[in-house]
């Protein structure tokens, strides 16, 4: 027997929508980026949508990555509400799909982009600057105490020490393993025989990303949607809500939403 859900969606004066989830910017864990405390409450509300519609929701990603750790937290959840609800969910990539970026398409069960999207980037990078030579040259003496050998491991003042080096490089490796680990599990035999080609830290157009094995076709938000759902589907677009602050109104936040940028900049411009 058809459910009344069901029905309700096969009548012809019904409106159709699919949710689409547009997760834009830097992965950080800071006001205005992508994070799971800005998204948890827009995804439940997707899949809460989809799970009542049409049965699909879809991912928007437009990131150049980020925080391994939100990327996780997000990727997670979205398979956890996936599991609960039963729902579809295809990420659609557009201009970037990147590092953190890719780390959320790759919750989705299918992974769709444009023949030109940058798609990839597999990888960990971490860095800094030492500025020890710039303060003797200028006969600038520092005082610092610690307690513990290491606690001023990375200290852009001191020359830097071979332990530290290879301290940092052991951190980005067990990132990356965990990086090539959801990868492997989330895409499974398509990328099988490629991995060389795709964890090196990578990144590459849509096409060459299909030959390997990192997405699955080529598409858009409204064309996939009136392929899957139906000429008279329309996207329903749901983001974070946007909270009314007085000091939002008087710029405060401008250091906030001007660092965001040049932080999305910086990394674009790595994949230019």
């Amino acid at each position: 027997m058809m459910d009344l859900a069901t029905l309700r969606r096969k009548l012809p004066w019904t409106p159709r929508t699919v949710p689409v989830i547009r997760m834009s910017g830097v992965i950080a864990a800071r006001e205005g980026a992508v994070n799971l405390d800005r998204f948890a409450a827009p995804l439940t509300r997707g899949f809460d949508a989809a799970k009542a519609g049409e049965n699909l929701l879809i991912l928007a990603i437009e990131s150049p990555g980020g925080s391994p750790v939100q990327s996780d937290l997000i990727g997670r959840f979205i398979r956890r509400k996936a599991a609960e609800t039963g729902v579809r969910v295809v990420a659609i990539i557009g201009d970037v799909g990147a590092s953190g970026g890719y780390w959320i398409a790759c919750a989705a069960d299918e992974i769709l982009a444009n023949r030109m999207s940058i798609v990839g980037s597999i990888g960990v990078i971490g860095g800094g600057f030492g500025v020890h030579q710039l303060i003797r040259r200028y006969g600038i003496e520092r005082r610092v105490i610690t307690a513990g050998e290491n606690k001023l491991r990375n200290d852009p003042f001191s020359p830097e020490r071979e332990e530290d080096a290879q301290f940092n490089r052991e951190l980005l490796d067990d990132i990356h393993n965990s990086f090539k680990d959801w990868v492997r599990t989330r895409r499974g035999a398509a990328i099988e025989g490629h991995e060389a080609a795709i964890f090196d830290g990578s990144y590459m157009l849509g096409d060459k990303a299909k030959d390997l094995g990192l997405i699955d076709g080529f598409g858009d938000v409204r064309g996939v949607i009136t392929e899957r759902a139906g000429e008279r589907a329309k996207p329903d677009f749901i983001g974070p809500k946007k909270k009314f602050s007085l000091m939002r109104l008087i710029g405060r936040d401008a250091g906030a939403a001007l660092l965001n940028a040049i932080e999305a900049e910086t990394m674009s411009a790595r994949m230019r």
